[in-house]
């Protein structure tokens, strides 16, 4: 069983973004920018990238966020695409995120890889059915779904792995692990968690080729 920065959970790129909401808070009602995001971590999302999930985190120190999915037309317009409540680190946010401080990294990372419990839902990412995602009993009744479905966010991990492996480029001092999971009703260890149809959702629409990343933070660092 891995260990990530969970509940244990989460997982993250060799080379995490560092930077420092409701959706409708934009900078700017220009169409070509994913609403709520300011310039710089705007500039972080790659050129090629044409699914952004936005992860626009109630405040700095709240367990509570909004979970919005953006694709971008040929007209280069981002259209919403779902949206769900869920839940980030249990005390909040953090741009110098460590292992086991409870907040989840601020930052742009790709979406790459994912796993679970149960099968393959139909995704086009590549993905690790097994049962080493299961939890072990002593997290409880309330944690028994939380990895049916993950999709590893490339915070201090080795793409194109599963998301249980547990390299740390960064070292282990930096975290890991950070997920994409189902929800549990609470806050998480540094992950983001969503309902599962949202998990279903996500691992049905997410497109390699169309270069998926999350923007995460709390909203008032999102809009910088």
């Amino acid at each position: 069983m891995p260990s990530p920065d969970r509940e244990s959970p989460g997982g993250a790129s060799a080379d995490p973004v560092d930077p420092r909401s409701s959706p409708t808070s934009a900078p700017t009602n220009d169409p070509e920018r994913v609403p709520g995001v300011g310039d710089r971590l705007r500039r972080l999302v790659p050129d090629a990238s044409r699914q952004v999930l936005a992860v626009y985190g109630d405040g700095e120190d709240s367990p509570d966020c909004t979970i919005v999915l953006y694709e971008k037309g040929d007209d280069d317009a981002w259209s919403e695409i779902g949206q769900w409540r869920g839940h980030n680190g249990r005390r909040g946010w953090t741009v110098d995120h460590h292992e086991d401080d409870l907040r989840t990294p601020v930052g742009v990372f790709t979406l790459s890889d994912a796993g679970g419990v149960l099968d393959d839902p139909d995704t086009r990412l590549p993905y690790d059915q097994g049962e080493s995602y299961r939890v072990p009993e002593g997290w409880g009744e309330a944690h028994r779904h939380d990895f049916d479905y993950v999709i590893a966010i490339d915070y201090n991990r080795l793409r194109g792995t599963p998301p249980n492996d547990p390299t740390r480029p960064l070292g282990m001092e930096k975290g890991g692990g950070i997920w994409l999971h189902v929800d549990h009703g609470d806050g998480t260890s540094a992950c983001v968690s969503l309902p599962e149809s949202g998990m279903e959702y996500l691992l049905r629409t997410l497109d390699p080729d169309w270069y998926p990343v999350v923007v995460m933070g709390d909203r008032e660092t999102l809009r910088a």
